[in-house]
């Protein structure tokens, strides 16, 4: 560490300061420090002393003008309170002469209102009987508008119930309009056929049995077998949903008082001739062996009323034939598995469900019409009864309130014209 150094003022030559040179000044600067310090500390001295004195000279000034203040304070508050009590008896006596006429016209009001009051309450009193007798009233014909909401919400659930009813039978009703159709059709063709020959009755359900084929199925190709080619009445050809050809039925119609074995073998025939893979008698004469429908030789035969179910089998059959056939060609087992079960009893049991099913729907359809007919029948008559219920209600009660009772909407002249011309709409 370097030592420190002084710098002569005169000649400016650096001194260092040694421990032996640095000493004497060092005592010499702690003396003068000293001294100083000590005439400081004297100085402070006196003038806490002069500062003392001072304050104890304000503070008898203060507590002797604390003292004058005090006199002045209690002569002046005399002087004010006797002042006070002058003016304080002086304005009791105008504030009670004051109130004492107030008081007697106060009375003199009171008399007036209490008057006035027992007229007010008797008026008050008619008032609240007469609104009792209105809100009676009003009670009364809200009673009479909520029943008739009530009945209109009833009838409007029966309507949304009877919506929902239709929609879930929606395609039933489809099925069944088609079916009633093509029955129509036939019953139509039926009253013809009856009052011509016999060639023109058979004539006449061949060209039945071609409408309810070409109806029913749009998409495949019906045609008429021209006399004299290779026998039979129509020449079904299935079109599968891909627009590929999938078979060939070979239909024939009869309409006879007897039944002829000879019908099979020829139509046999017919059937190689046309190369059909089905043939089928339509015939309102069955075998003894065959209720409704079935396969007898190789040919199916089928009553009139359920062609339309056999024909919707076979040629749903004939479809996954054609389509068994495409995925599996070349395969001779499957086709003969196909062709037995085309040709055993496991298919005819089949047939026969569908058949049954059409029938049961066909009842249920029945039965549900009639009641559904005796239901709206019987709501109808409750609803003209209850409306005219409420409309001689709603005559009385004007009858007794007279205009004061307001108009109800629906209840009006015009209103009641309406509610009649609907009701009479046919359903």
């Amino acid at each position: 560490m370097a030592e420190p150094t002084v710098v002569c003022p005169q000649c400016k030559t650096e001194i260092k300061l040694t421990e032996s040179l640095a000493a004497p000044l060092l005592e010499s600067i702690r003396r003068d420090y000293e001294q100083r310090l000590t005439q400081k500390d004297a100085d402070m001295a006196k003038r806490e002393k002069a500062l003392h004195e001072r304050e104890a000279g304000l503070q008898k000034q203060k507590e002797s003008m604390d003292e004058q203040v005090a006199q002045k304070m209690q002569q002046e508050q005399a002087r004010i309170a006797a002042e006070e009590g002058k003016k304080a008896k002086l304005a009791v006596g105008n504030e009670l002469n004051q109130k004492v006429q107030e008081i007697n016209d106060l009375q003199d009001i009171l008399k007036q209102r209490d008057i006035k009051l027992a007229d007010a309450q008797k008026a008050q009193a008619d008032l609240i009987r007469k609104q009792r007798e209105l809100d009676d009233a009003k009670r009364e014909l809200e009673l009479t508008v909520e029943k008739r909401v009530q009945t209109d919400l009833a009838a409007t659930r029966e309507k949304a119930k009877k919506e929902a009813e239709d929609e879930m039978k929606l395609k039933v009703m489809e099925a069944e309009q088609t079916i009633a159709s093509m029955q129509r059709q036939i019953e139509d063709l039926k009253r013809r056929a009856e009052q011509g020959s016999q060639q023109l009755q058979g004539e006449v359900q061949e060209l039945e049995l071609e409408a309810l084929l070409g109806t029913r199925f749009p998409r495949d190709t019906i045609q008429p077998v021209p006399k004299g080619e290779f026998g039979g009445d129509i020449l079904h050809r299935v079109i599968g949903p891909l627009g590929q050809q999938c078979g060939t039925i070979l239909w024939e119609s009869k309409r006879t008082k007897n039944w002829s074995d000879g019908w099979l073998p020829k139509l046999r025939e017919d059937q190689r001739a046309a190369k059909a893979e089905i043939a089928v008698i339509v015939s309102q004469v069955l075998p003894k062996d065959v209720e409704t429908f079935g396969l007898v030789d190789q040919v199916w035969v089928a009553h009139p009323k359920l062609a339309l179910p056999v024909a919707i089998a076979l040629r749903q059959t004939l479809i996954e034939i054609a389509c068994a056939r495409q995925a599996s060609e070349g395969q001779q087992t499957k086709m003969e598995m196909v062709y037995q079960y085309l040709t055993g009893p496991r298919f005819r049991h089949r047939i026969q469900a569908i058949v049954e099913a059409f029938s049961s729907m066909r009842e249920d359809l029945d039965r549900e019409r009639k009641a559904i007919t005796k239901q709206w029948s019987k709501r109808e008559e409750q609803i003209d009864r209850v409306m005219q219920a409420t409309v001689g209600m709603y005559g009385d009660l004007q009858g007794i309130a007279g205009k004061t009772l307001q108009e109800i909407e629906g209840l009006e002249f015009q209103g009641l014209l309406d509610f009649t011309t609907d009701e009479e709409k046919p359903l």
